[in-house]
């Protein structure tokens, strides 16, 4: 087995070396006849061929019966490798001896690298005209797409807001940019260049844009913020659980003012994927509380004695009209779902819901309905004794709809809101109509 493979290894080395041995060496028949004529007539063709080449001015030729030997010198491996080709070509050389080796003379191998440097700076400095007239028609371009980009109309004009406009000079600044470069590089004959130089930029912006992904979202989401206005300066809000009122939307976050003055700053990309609750867009706002009534009272009388005194009050709006509600039952009392509408940019939420429960707790004492305290029974060790504890007041369910704030709370807040958005007011993003998408 192991002699097959010898044998195979053997004959593929033969082929191999065949096939070299007829690339490099002319093939063909042999002429019979032997001529000095001729022999000096290959080596004078084949000295002119190489006189017109660079490269082989150290390289001599002799022929001898149709046999070409070189010897001599280059200045590299793949100028000599090339003979054999050339020399091949000339019609009657029957073999080649290439005995040129590359030069390790250091002048000769720099020689070259001084003339194409030299050639080099022959060419920059004819084209030094052209590329001024390049370069001044570039300048040129995003001279005038500077001056464009600056001018405030159209751009404040077609905007929502300052940021927006801004996104428009950039853009218009950019493209003033790529059609100098496109220009220029035309008037250089090196249109093609702006195909790989677009390639690249577009591959570096890629790689840039996965590595601040974060930052990018975040962009991204103030613009489509600015653009579609969910909410309004002083507007009070709630997202991913957190309520405060407005102060401003910048480029990176949403800046509110909570209920106790704190700053709550949300990353502009949360707020975007986030549910917002907005309790001050709709002038039209409800409040809501429960009222417990004892089982023996009667509820229909007491539903529509409810009902007629929230709408007797001055601040209740008659459409969407109050409503009182048979909610649930109690250990101790009937749950009535109370329910009326007041216009919130002229009424305070948090005083007109207070005082519809208070007119509401007269007016059931007054007609003699009875709100009974809840009754609790506390065990003690000994199963004969007992005692029960009543609290002084009813107990009232809390809001549903958003957080109450008093009204001179509210009106500090407002101030605070509104000392800061004139100090930092080219910061903010939505615009003064606030229009929602």
């Amino acid at each position: 087995m192991v002699r097959y493979l010898l044998v195979c290894c053997l004959l593929c080395w033969a082929a191999a070396a065949s096939a070299q041995v007829s690339e490099t060496q002319p093939s063909g028949a042999i002429s019979v006849e032997d001529s000095a004529a001729q022999d000096a007539a290959i080596a004078t063709r084949i000295r002119g061929i190489l006189e017109e080449l660079d490269g082989y001015q150290d390289v001599t030729v002799t022929v001898s019966n149709g046999i070409v030997t070189l010897r001599g010198t280059t200045i590299d491996t793949a100028k000599a490798a090339e003979l054999n080709d050339l020399v091949g070509r000339v019609e009657a050389v029957v073999a080649i001896e290439n005995n040129v080796v590359e030069t390790t003379d250091v002048v000769e191998r720099l020689n070259p690298a001084v003339d194409r440097f030299m050639a080099r700076i022959n060419q920059t400095v004819a084209y030094l005209p052209l590329a001024m007239v390049a370069l001044t028609a570039f300048l040129m371009v995003v001279l005038l797409g500077l001056l464009i980009a600056r001018f405030k109309q159209p751009w404040d004009r077609l905007a929502p807001n300052a940021f927006i406009a801004n996104i428009y000079r950039t853009l218009v600044r950019l493209a003033f940019v790529v059609g100098g470069l496109v220009i220029a590089l035309d008037i250089l004959g090196a249109a093609a260049l702006l195909s790989t130089i677009l390639g690249a930029a577009g591959i570096i912006g890629l790689a840039i844009g996965f590595a601040v992904k974060d930052t990018v979202e975040n962009f991204i989401a103030s613009i489509m913020l600015s653009i579609r206005q969910p909410f309004r300066p002083n507007d009070t809000i709630e997202i991913g659980g957190d309520t405060g009122k407005v102060i401003r939307l910048t480029s990176r976050a949403t800046i509110l003012l909570s209920f106790d003055g704190n700053h709550i700053r949300i990353p502009n990309a949360t707020v975007f994927k986030s549910r917002i609750v907005n309790f001050t867009r709709n002038n039209e706002r409800r409040f809501t509380f429960t009222l417990g009534v004892a089982y023996g009272t009667d509820l229909a009388k007491a539903r529509d004695l409810a009902i007629t005194t929230l709408a007797d009050l001055p601040f209740v709006l008659k459409e969407p009209a109050a409503d009182v509600i048979i909610q649930d039952l109690g250990d101790s009392t009937v749950g009535l779902f109370v329910a009326a509408w007041i216009a919130q940019h002229e009424t305070s939420f948090g005083r007109a819901r207070g005082e519809a429960i208070r007119v509401l707790l007269q007016t059931f004492d007054q007609a003699g309905i009875e709100m009974p305290e809840p009754t609790y029974r506390l065990l003690t060790s000994s199963a004969d004794q007992s005692s029960d504890a009543k609290p002084t007041k009813p107990i009232i369910a809390p809001p549903m709809g958003g957080q109450t704030v008093a009204p001179e709370q509210d009106r500090q807040l407002e101030k605070i809101i509104a000392q800061e958005r004139e100090e930092l007011e080219d910061g903010d993003l939505l615009a003064k109509g606030g229009q929602e998408e």
